[in-house]
């Protein structure tokens, strides 16, 4: 369904709608006023080197996937961080046959003269001290994502082996470690043309549960890191598969992200760009309307993304909601009767970058997920408000469209709170208030409790006598539910499907438009997860092009409006066969791909086997339905788990999948169609 907009297309007569903040004259950044001499005497020690390969969830977050990839994060962040200070351009991540990676800048190089208080080489003390480097005492740098200082010695600490290559003062330095401990001195290995520092490790599977890099984790790192510093070459390197390798370079920086977030929209004008030094704060933004719905506000700090906000967030979002109504108030389109904008009404069809730099920040936890710097919320809110005020000023025309937009945004809000409402209302915790089309299960507990999504009322009818009525609930719908990305909460609620399915979970819509909002935009959420009914939500449809449409439709509702369910993975995909494989009248064999199908017939060569492929589940009779996908103790099930460190991938992705715009979904689908099954959800 195409989108209804009254805005006007926007003016080709720029490819940037560019802003600049005269506080940050001739180029100057907060990196370039780095002062002090990077050396030994700017190495400090807080603690040594304890307890981490007893207690490595204590350092890096857990002994599995998690702590692996941090290990190469903290690795990573140290060029990062050279970059910061402005003295890195280039940094290469390479990954071995081996299971070892390396990460390779050309910055200073570490120090490796006598560290005085330590009495062995400031590498050393920086490879084998936990909160030791330059970081703290002002000297090496002046900001720097790390701030503790334990990175690359737990890195170091929970590997097999790690080499340290330091090109410095025209010499090769070289050291090595084994778990940890040096089983080399710091020796002279030859010349060297430049500086910088190169670390080789392969992490421990002795202290690990998972020594396997997930490519794609390690690639969105990198290329976070380029689109937040437009200086920056980042280079992948694969030994195991050379085609993944890949260079990641964005000359525009975040107005590039900005833009490759609407890709798959509208946009209804050019990025809007920010750019300020203040009070030792170096604030950056990047803001971009589209004709859609939904918003989404990327925030960073010292180039760590911050996915539940912050200061940053809240200080972007009041100016903008001040500036938008002062501009609608002075130009006499908001009128004397008029109440004043929200801040969801103005954050309809946004798609914001802020990127903050700053010495000694705070956050709310160890994992740094919301930045709680006083200072970050003055500093963003006047960027923004002075900014976008003189921007609006400017480009009379792009201001309209905005402010129509929001009062657009603000009828809707009030039908959605309406609609939502009596979703909730119908949503009541007894049977009259459940769909007519449930086909609901005895049992009263949501922790046994599941229901299944299963697409049309022939597939129903076959699941209804394969399930177990107990704990197993059905819910039908009727042909492919809306597709929220191009549609307004409002209209989505008018929906059929979806207010069944609503009405079924029991829990709400997290929606900000549910809110019964005073004129502050506050409210109490209609959404509530504790009432959740069922603690398996199980998708299934059938397995061809329509059933993977329908599943990603309604994992497209999930994302916008259930966020929560996926976050704390109460959503499944059930995996159907394609094939059965039968040998004679009783011995039958299921297969989920053409793979499988194969491996399994090669398997019964000297048997007469008949394959047939299921058109859909409505064809399986209910005893094969029952044993292949919904029997606890054979069927696959996948759990979908939303990594909230993808957001901005995640976010692309959808935008190219649902969005308005047939070509970016093209050149997705081309891409990735001989590299994944499940073409929808590549990331």
């Amino acid at each position: 369904m195409a989108n209804e907009t009254a805005f006007p297309s926007p003016e080709d007569d720029s490819t940037l709608d560019h802003v600049e903040s005269h506080a940050a004259l001739d180029g100057e950044t907060l990196a370039e006023k780095v002062e002090g001499v990077y050396d030994a005497s700017s190495i400090q020690v807080l603690e040594g080197l304890e307890a981490v390969r007893k207690r490595p969830g204590m350092y890096v977050g857990d002994n599995g996937r998690k702590g692996l990839h941090q290990m190469f994060r903290e690795v990573l962040d140290n060029g990062v961080d050279e970059a910061l200070a402005g003295h890195c351009d280039v940094i290469k991540v390479g990954m071995y046959r081996d299971g070892s990676l390396s990460v390779e800048d050309n910055g200073r190089g570490i120090p490796v003269d006598l560290h005085q208080k330590e009495g062995i080489s400031a590498l050393t003390v920086i490879m084998t001290k936990l909160h030791a480097g330059g970081k703290f005492g002002g000297g090496g740098y002046k900001v720097s994502g790390g701030l503790h200082g334990v990175g690359v010695s737990c890195t170091n600490a929970l590997s097999a082996w790690m080499e340290t290559e330091v090109k410095r003062d025209g010499k090769t330095y070289r050291q090595r470690f084994e778990k940890g401990v040096p089983v080399t001195e710091v020796e002279v290995i030859g010349k060297a043309e430049g500086t910088g520092t190169k670390q080789t490790w392969l992490p421990d599977a002795t202290v690990l549960t998972d020594t396997h890099h997930d490519v794609h984790i390690l690639k969105k790192r990198m290329k976070e890191i380029a689109y937040l510093n437009p200086k920056v070459k980042l280079e992948f390197e694969s030994e195991i598969e050379p085609e993944d390798s890949e260079v990641f370079y964005y000359e525009r920086g975040i107005v590039q992200l900005v833009e490759d977030m609407n890709e798959g929209e509208d946009a209804i004008h050019k990025p809007i760009h920010f750019h300020r030094l203040r009070e030792g704060m170096e604030v950056e933004v990047a803001i971009q309307y589209n004709t859609g719905f939904h918003t989404n506000i990327l925030a960073y700090s010292n180039n760590i993304h911050q996915p539940d906000g912050g200061t940053h967030v809240s200080g972007f979002s009041t100016a903008l909601t001040r500036v938008i109504n002062s501009y609608g108030r002075k130009m006499n389109i908001l009128k004397e009767k008029d109440k004043n904008f929200t801040s969801e009404d103005v954050a309809e069809g946004l798609k914001a970058v802020i990127a903050l730099k700053l010495e000694n920040p705070s956050y709310n936890s160890q994992d740094k997920v919301k930045l709680v710097t006083p200072e970050a919320q003055g500093a963003t809110n006047s960027l923004v408000g002075d900014g976008l005020s003189t921007y609006l000023e400017e480009n009379p025309n792009v201001a309209k469209r905005i402010i129509e937009k929001a009062m657009t945004a603000q009828r809707a809000r009030e039908a959605a709170r309406k609609a939502a409402e009596a979703v909730k209302r119908s949503s009541a915790m007894d049977s009259f208030g459940l769909p007519g089309k449930l086909s609901d299960c005895v049992s009263k507990d949501p922790t046994v409790s599941e229901i299944f999504l299963v697409e049309g009322d022939s597939a129903g009818g076959t699941v209804k006598q394969a399930r177990d009525r107990v704990t197993q609930a059905l819910l039908p719908l009727r042909g492919k539910i809306l597709n929220v990305q191009k549609a307004r909460i409002d209209k989505a609620l008018d929906n059929e499907e979806v207010k069944s399915l609503i009405a079924a979970l029991g829990i709400g819509i997290d929606i900000d438009t549910s809110r019964e909002s005073d004129e502050e935009g506050n409210g109490k959420s209609n959404f509530d997860l504790t009432k959740l009914r069922y603690h398996k939500v199980i998708i299934m449809t059938d397995a061809d092009v329509d059933g993977e449409h329908i599943r990603t439709l309604l994992l497209t509702f999930f994302y916008r409006y259930m966020r929560p369910l996926l976050e704390e993975g109460y959503v499944y995909l059930a995996q159907p066969p394609l094939f059965v494989v039968k040998v004679g009248i009783n011995e039958r064999h299921y297969a989920a791909t053409i793979e499988e199908r194969d491996r399994i017939v090669a398997g019964l060569k000297k048997k007469k086997v008949t394959v047939t492929r299921f058109k859909g589940l409505g064809e399986m009779n209910p005893d094969e339905l029952e044993e292949t996908t919904m029997n606890p103790e054979k069927r696959r099930l996948i759990r979908v788990e939303l990594n909230r460190e993808f957001e901005a991938e995640i976010e692309i992705m959808f935008s190219k999948l649902m969005g308005d715009k047939v070509e970016p979904r093209r050149e997705h689908i081309f891409k990735h169609a001989r590299s994944t099954d499940n073409l929808d959800w590549h990331y």
